[in-house]
């Protein structure tokens, strides 16, 4: 059995997962030793990614735990609205119902805001600088290998051995660098949906602040997440095989948006150049291998339909430290070893996880069906979603926790 005060922790990785579970473990586990690994120098400049992020409100509440959340650089969602490209419903349905939609608020809900919008930089910066900051304050327990790429992962009898160059043994490994679904190998569970992301922002002329838009058109969905100065982040995922987008230059892409979104949008009165990449589904089985534990997009990469990839990564790496943290505070009677901790995690995470890549894998796969009615089944989803009040609710709340 491990005690708490030899725990030597090694962390993989040095993204929002990667250093939000550094720093968790850092003050949750008092004793424990954490190093961190990762392949750029610590000189970097992280702050200037300008990739855009969704966070859910448990993320937000995480990171301000965390002492890492930059509320000036974030734009609140206060609400969500989600709609599909007409007709979705014809004949005496649509006549009826008009077209459906579903609108998750956060004054329904209770709470200031269902979540942030933020660049990748905004998020990682902050936890970087955290972490360093604390690994000044106790250098004897907390260390930083920047710049030394981790080339193996060898597993001991009881630990693991970090290869970086110099070869480190280990209670604990967590792998929590990822990268994107194109440059990945397979995992046990991956599909490709043949489908692309085209990704950028936007310039809105009479939308309403704080407000993300979700659309169902007929080649995927399309997304705009408020940000702050009338300006939106634009996620516009297509199907590849006949994509509509890339042999168009931004003048004309900025009549097709407009006709594309919910009236309630407004005007897109300029777009950015847009960046592509391809979207998959590619999944562990399991967390844990042995003192190897993946999380975040080490564990799951998905389709970004719902916006979820990060913030379940994050809530891998609060239940990790959490599982942790259980077998600190009463090894003899709850944990025998750290073995039984993961095992734990790897039940106590399962729900959260495959509920996830299910709701997403679903919806990515269901605009690849050439079936007829798809478009009205969809509608009539909506419509019943709006109107059942309690269900509409418990979904806010998976979106803005997990499965609990």
């Amino acid at each position: 059995m491990v005690s708490n005060v030899s725990l030597r922790l090694a962390v993989v990785g040095a993204g929002p997962v990667g250093l939000t579970l550094a720093l968790h473990a850092a003050r949750t586990l008092p004793d424990a030793r954490v190093t961190l690994f990762d392949a750029r120098s610590a000189g970097a400049d992280v702050s200037s990614d300008p990739r855009t992020i969704a966070l859910s409100l448990g993320s937000v509440q995480l990171l301000q735990r965390l002492g890492a959340w930059r509320a000036e650089a974030a734009q609140p969602i206060v609400e969500v609205h989600v709609s599909q490209q007409p007709p979705s419903l014809g004949g005496v349905l649509g006549g009826l119902l008009g077209e459906p939609e579903v609108r998750i608020r956060a004054i329904d809900e209770a709470v200031p805001l269902l979540g942030a919008v933020l660049g990748y930089g905004d998020i990682v910066a902050p936890l970087q600088q955290v972490w360093a900051d604390a690994c000044e304050r106790e250098p004897q327990r907390l260390a930083s290998r920047f710049g030394v790429p981790v080339t193996a992962l060898k597993p001991l009898d009881s630990g693991v051995e970090v290869d970086a160059g110099i070869c480190e043994a280990f209670d604990l490994a967590v792998v929590a660098e990822g990268g994107v679904f194109s440059d990945q190998l397979r995992k046990a569970v991956t599909h490709d949906y043949q489908q692309t992301a085209w990704v950028g922002t936007v310039t809105l002329q009479g939308a309403r602040p704080g407000v993300a838009y979700e659309r169902f058109t007929r080649h995927g969905p399309a997304a705009l997440l408020p940000l702050k100065d009338g300006r939106a982040a634009l996620v516009w995922c297509v199907n590849s095989a006949d994509d509509p987008v890339a042999e168009l230059n931004d003048v004309q892409r900025l009549a097709v948006l407009n006709t594309l979104f919910h009236p309630e949008v407004g005007r897109l009165v300029a777009v950015s150049p847009l960046m592509h990449f391809a979207l998959g589904l590619n999944a562990e089985r399991s967390l844990t291998d042995g003192r190897t534990v993946r999380i975040g997009n080490a564990a799951q990469t998905l389709h970004p339909v719902a916006g979820q990839g990060l913030n379940l990564g994050l809530r891998d790496a609060f239940e990790l430290v959490r599982a942790l943290a259980h077998l600190s505070a009463d090894q003899a009677a709850a944990a025998k070893d750290i073995d039984a901790v993961l095992r734990r995690l790897e039940w106590k995470r399962g729900p959260d996880r495959w509920a996830m890549i299910a709701a997403t894998d679903f919806l990515a796969r269901s605009f690849t069906w050439q079936l007829p009615g798809a478009g009205t089944a969809r509608g009539l989803a909506l419509a019943a979603l709006q109107a059942w009040t309690p269900v509409k609710s418990l979904l806010a709340r998976q979106m803005m926790y997990g499965a609990r």
